[in-house]
C-alpha cells in the first residue's frame, strides 16, 4: 500500500522560472539513469525479493523514496515553466523570447501544457527497458550502485549548469541522498558476495570451461591489460595473460537457405 503526503520530501522551488533548465532537468526525471528508473527498479527488485527481509525492506524503502524524488523534480520543472513563452503572440510582445523558445522542449507546451513529462531532454520517452530486476540480488545491487553513480554524476553536472540557489538547494539534497544510496547498496553487495560469491550466478565450475575463466586475452593494439597478469582476482584465482589469442574453432559452413527465400548468396 502507498499513501501520498502532499508535503514534498525536500524543497523544490527555484528562485526564478527558467524553461531551458526545466528541459535539462528532464534527464534526471525521465532519462535512462533518472529517478523514474531508480523508482521502478528498486520497487520491482523489492517485490521480487523472497529472501532476507532486510534487503527487501532496503529496496522498498529506497524505491518509495524515489517516488518522492520524481515528485520533487516534476514540481521543480513545473515552477521553472511558469509563464514560459509558447505562442506567436509571445514573440510579438518580446522578440527576444525567441532565444528562450528555441532552447525549450517543445513538448513541455505542446503535449504537457507547461508541465513535466516522463521524457529525457530530447523528447525520448522513458521506458521499462531502463529497469533492472533480475531476481538475483547480487546482480541487482551492482546495477543499483551503477544507477546511483550515474544519477549522482548527472545531478552534479546539472548543479554546474545553473546559479539559481533554489534549484541548487534541491540538487544538493539529491546529491546527499545518492551518496547514501550508493553506500547502502555497496554494503548490501559486499554482504551478498560474502554469502554467495562474487561471480553471478554463483560457483558453476562444474559446467563452465574454467580454463578460460581467468585469462586476459589481448584483442587490441595496446598491451596495458598485461599489467593484471599474476594479480589475484576477487575469487582468489590469479589472472593469466594471452598475448596472441588464436581461433579455437573451424570456419563455419551453414547450408544455404531454401531458394524460395531469394537470399542469393552466390
Amino acid at each position: 500500500m502507498f499513501k501520498h503526503t502532499r508535503k514534498l520530501q525536500y524543497n523544490a522551488k527555484p528562485n526564478h522560472p527558467d524553461p531551458i533548465m526545466a528541459r535539462r532537468l528532464q534527464e534526471a526525471l525521465g532519462g535512462q539513469w533518472g529517478e523514474t528508473t531508480g523508482m521502478m527498479s528498486y520497487l520491482s527488485q523489492g517485490w521480487a525479493s523472497t529472501g532476507d527481509e532486510k534487503y527487501k525492506d532496503l529496496l522498498l524503502d529506497t524505491g518509495t523514496e524515489e517516488i518522492a524524488h520524481v515528485e520533487m523534480i516534476s514540481t521543480m520543472i513545473g515552477y521553472l515553466l511558469e509563464e514560459a513563452p509558447f505562442s506567436a503572440e509571445d514573440l510579438k510582445r518580446d522578440p527576444s523570447l525567441a532565444v528562450t523558445m528555441a532552447g525549450m522542449d517543445p513538448e513541455h507546451a505542446l503535449v504537457h501544457g507547461l508541465n513535466a513529462s516522463l521524457n529525457n531532454p530530447n523528447g525520448s520517452a522513458w521506458n521499462t527497458d531502463y529497469v533492472t530486476s533480475s531476481g538475483n540480488l547480487v546482480a541487482d545491487m551492482r546495477f543499483n550502485v551503477v544507477r546511483e553513480s550515474e544519477a549522482r554524476l548527472q545531478v552534479s553536472r546539472l548543479y554546474s549548469m545553473t546559479e539559481d540557489e533554489g534549484i541548487r538547494d534541491m540538487l544538493k539534497f539529491l546529491l546527499a541522498r545518492e551518496t547514501q544510496h550508493q553506500l547502502q547498496f555497496m554494503k548490501a553487495q559486499e554482504e551478498l558476495e560474502e554469502k554467495y560469491g562474487v561471480i553471478v550466478p554463483g560457483d558453476m565450475k562444474d559446467i563452465e570451461h574454467s580454463e578460460f575463466s581467468h585469462v586476459l586475452m589481448n584483442f587490441s593494439d595496446g598491451d596495458g591489460s598485461k599489467a593484471f597478469e599474476g594479480q589475484i582476482a576477487r575469487d582468489g584465482e590469479k589472472f593469466t595473460y594471452q598475448e596472441n589469442p588464436e581461433a579455437m574453432s573451424s570456419i563455419p559452413h551453414i547450408k544455404p537457405a531454401d531458394p524460395k527465400l531469394h537470399n542469393d548468396q552466390g
